[in-house]
């Protein structure tokens, strides 16, 4: 078959994998989707190359994904995307998990975008409780920096800066007012870093680790059509692909699903548009590309090499690859023709390192050479395994193990190609600490079409092995080195899924968080402790709560015996605080002790199909809120949830009759049985029965009934005829929000029933707010509607339109942009008598 019917075939191929994860972008296939010729053509087209270019942004999902799958792509150069936090602050659109868990989801969807675009992905925040967190929309540049430690921030973007070493940086954002801080601040210091990263003054520690200082050449500012230098064809078909770079760019974005990402682009001419803002070579005012100016193939790094002293020799070994790069590309598709000319040019990269090493060139060049080389051995270690069709993977017995334990994994090469490959030798890579020991041979000295060869390691945890860190790399990989055409290379293989070190014995309270009414402080508070035994099998253990001092608990232990791995059991407890406890927070802890080890943690299982299975390790606790608080006697709530808040469960807790409204229950169920009903955050863009069935809420309220709406945002269907007095979010969201949670609250209706009944509200009820006070705040709203309170962020008019309720007909309409479901999980005391006041009919 030719070329050409071969590109043709795989161009229907792929364009039809690309239309149906377009269509069903819930499908976890769309980061393996392309086979075959199509990742030959992915691994190799690097090799023509030596520019590269770097995208920061603060947030997952704030990637340029269209310009970087034509960076990537397309043209095959080495493209970094550099991340600052995990987005712990979002919200989130799969599921009801918020903080660390959702950075965690964030952080598995920003990987599995990273491998459809082929980038290099690195975070600058590196552990669960890293000060670059994202602790919330923020307006402020200053406030962003502040929070995160300009220093901290700064000398971490540097390092990567200095580690990559890109030709180009482009930020993914303008530090303009209308943009969040943490795009702004990621701006800032991308901008700073630009003459810095090239300066040894600025963090001179870097030199004493080996890494030395950088010089960007260009750096790039998103821009608009009418003023741009560069204009990047992102909207360019690839036949080889069988998409646009826009259409593999969103392939990307659709693993963006707790953030909504992924649009859907018909076939046709569009671009990004990017200004030069700094440059150390010379530039003209529009460009045909990011490189104009600076060498992008091995011929033109050679001319720069051979104008310096002792240069000459090694300009003719990379004039030697550029020619060898080019073979390379015009053996495609035959995968053994490529395989050999990729190993003649490994084997010459070699040499050329060698050349560069014994010449006279100055330090930096080296150092640059020594960089540039470097990649593009590890590219070719990529494509000799796609030409090769060697099959590398690291199969462990299980993924879930505990300190002390002793398991197998397994390292297998398979040869799914026509060439025969020597020399293979199966290495498996462990934490230092860890043993691996091999069961039998790791040396082979052929591997022909179909074969396959393994060696299985004993692989021992120490016992004081440290626990899963979700952000850290894996725990367990395996080198696969093995020779062909007389070069050697190397296949670094990680396991398809997380290996984590779990507590031998994990354990999760119920409830998690609670409030202890200190108007009835002799109320006994039950506990359920659910216990997951991760040993590797029959495993006894005591279950305990350590309480507040004074505080009493039964029982005081809990025997427990499990029979197999996996295997699940709770115990009941009952905890009373002292008489006289104050208003405060406290602490009740699980402890699983027993043969001289003690547990205090759990792991929650955070799995979704799109990023597989990972896990968030935390202490085992319980987190009481003590204070006053009044709820009325009997108080019947049916709550619509959206599936992003679980303010229903902690109402629960309060003492409140709540059921969770079905969609039959909407369409047809009694609703006058229920004192309140309550629409969670976006519930119109989430419960499809809520509009065709507003009438009936509305006709609820009219009859006497208490109807409280959360916030919701434009593209939630909301329309401002919704309300049965108009109410319009305004636009745009990023301007109609608060963000400072310590901002000053004024109270506008001080005597309304909202503020004293059943609870007093004074300003202390607005103390200890987290994140935010409101988000997607009214802009306009019928003049029935009583404002409650104003208030602003430092500097700004105030809103008065956060906090809305009118009387209509018998009952009351509350609509609401306050963040509770950020507020009520984390026991803001005010927020808690808030919202029970405004779900007691009044």
């Amino acid at each position: 078959m030719s070329k050409g019917k071969l590109a043709k075939l795989y161009t229907i191929t792929s364009a039809a994998v690309l239309a149906t994860s377009l269509i069903m972008p819930v499908a976890p296939e769309t980061a393996h989707a392309d086979r075959g010729v199509v990742d030959l053509w992915k691994a190799i087209k690097p090799l023509t190359t030596i520019a590269s270019a770097m995208n920061t942004g603060a947030h997952p999902d704030d990637e340029h994904s269209s310009m970087l799958a034509y960076l990537s792509l397309g043209k095959g150069v080495d493209t970094s995307s550099v991340i600052a936090n995990r987005g712990e602050g979002g919200q989130n659109e799969i599921g009801s998990e918020l903080g660390n868990a959702l950075g965690i989801i964030r952080t598995r969807e920003l990987q599995e975008a990273s491998k459809i675009t082929n980038i290099h992905l690195e975070n600058l925040s590196k552990k669960i409780d890293d000060p670059i967190f994202d602790f919330g929309f923020s307006k402020s540049p200053d406030e962003t920096l502040q929070k995160w430690g300009e220093d901290v921030a700064y000398e971490k973007l540097i390092r990567h800066i200095r580690t990559l070493r890109p030709d180009v940086v482009i930020p993914a954002f303008l530090n303009e007012p209308s943009t969040h801080g943490h795009h702004r601040a990621i701006n800032v210091i991308t901008v700073r870093a630009f003459k810095d990263a090239a300066d040894p003054n600025v963090f001179p520690q870097h030199a004493k680790e080996g890494l030395a200082p950088w010089q960007v050449k260009k750096l790039y500012l998103p821009a608009k059509d009418k003023d741009y230098s560069v204009k990047v064809p992102v909207g360019d078909y690839d036949e080889i692909y069988g998409a646009s770079y826009v259409q593999l760019g969103e392939e990307s974005r659709f693993m963006h699903k707790s953030q909504g990402m992924g649009r859907h682009y018909d076939e046709g001419p569009s671009f990004n548009y990017y200004k030069l803002d700094q440059a150390i070579v010379e530039t003209k005012d529009k460009e045909a590309d990011f490189f104009e100016g600076i060498s992008y193939s091995f011929d033109d790094l050679a001319k720069e090499v051979a104008s310096q002293s002792g240069g000459e020799k090694v300009a003719g070994e990379l004039k030697k690859l550029q020619k060898d790069a080019a073979e390379v590309i015009a053996a495609y598709p035959s995968f053994a023709t490529v395989a050999k000319e990729a190993h003649e040019m490994l084997a010459d990269v070699e040499k050329a390192t060698t050349v560069v090493e014994a010449s006279s060139l100055p330090t930096d060049t080296k150092t640059d050479l020594r960089h540039r080389l470097g990649v593009k051995k590890s590219q070719l270690n990529k494509a000799s395994a796609e030409a090769l069709s060697l099959v590398t993977k690291v199969k462990p017995e299980t993924t879930e193990l505990v300190a002390g334990q002793t398991t197998k994994v397994t390292v297998t090469a398979y040869n799914g190609g026509q060439a025969k490959v020597g020399k293979i030798n199966l290495a498996l890579n462990v934490p230092k600490g860890w043993q691996a020991k091999p069961e039998s041979t790791t040396s082979f000295s052929s591997l022909g079409y179909n074969q396959t060869v393994k060696t299985t390691f004993a692989v021992t945890v120490p016992s004081d092995a440290e626990l899963f860190q979700p952000y850290a790399a894996q725990a367990i990989t395996a080198d696969v080195s093995y020779s062909f055409a007389g070069s050697a290379a190397n296949s670094h293989v990680t396991p398809a899924d997380a290996i984590a070190v779990l507590p031998s014995f994990s354990m999760v309270l119920s409830p998690n968080a609670t409030v202890l009414n200190t108007q009835k402080p002799e109320e006994p508070i039950p506990v359920k402790v659910t216990v997951k035994n991760y040993n590797p099998g029959a495993a006894k253990t005591n279950i305990s709560l350590d309480v507040p001092k004074g505080w009493s608990v039964e029982p005081q232990a809990a025997p427990i015996a499990f029979e197999a791995k996996g295997e699940t059991k709770s115990v009941a407890f009952t905890v009373k605080a002292d008489a006289s406890v104050q208003p405060d927070k406290y602490t009740v802890t699980a402890v699983a002790s027993g043969s001289g080890k003690e547990s205090r943690h759990g792991a929650q299982v955070i799995r979704y199909p799109h990023i597989g299975t990972t896990y968030f390790v935390q202490p085992a606790t319980l987190a009481i809120q003590a204070f006053d608080l009044k709820v009325p006697e009997g108080l019947k709530v049916g709550y619509v949830s959206s599936g992003f808040d679980n303010i229903d469960q902690y109402l629960s807790q309060l003492g409140v009759n709540v059921t969770n409204l079905s969609a039959k229950d909407i369409e047809s169920g009694d609703l006058d049985q229920y004192d309140t009903i309550v629409l969670g955050i976006r519930a119109y863009g989430f419960r499809p029965e809520l509009i065709p069935s507003n009438a009936r809420l509305l006709k609820y309220v009219e009859n006497g009934g208490n109807l409280v709406v959360q916030y919701h945002k434009p593209e939630d269907k909301w329309k401002p005829e919704l309300a049965p007095y108009p109410i319009k979010i305004g636009a745009p969201l990023i301007q109609w929000r608060v963000t400072d949670e310590n901002s000053k609250v004024t109270v506008l209706a001080p005597d309304h029933a909202l503020f004293n009944l059943p609870n007093k509200i004074t300003e202390e009820d607005w103390d200890n707010w987290i994140q935010d006070r409101s988000a997607y705040n009214p802009s306009e709203w019928g003049k029935e509607y009583t404002e409650l309170i104003s208030n602003g962020d430092e500097g700004e008019k105030e809103f008065t339109g956060t906090y809305l309720t009118a009387k209509y007909g018998k009952g009351t309409y509350t609509y609401s942009s306050l963040v509770w479901y950020r507020e009520i999980p984390s026991l803001v005391p005010g927020a808690i008598r808030l919202f029970v006041n405004m779900i007691s009919p009044q």
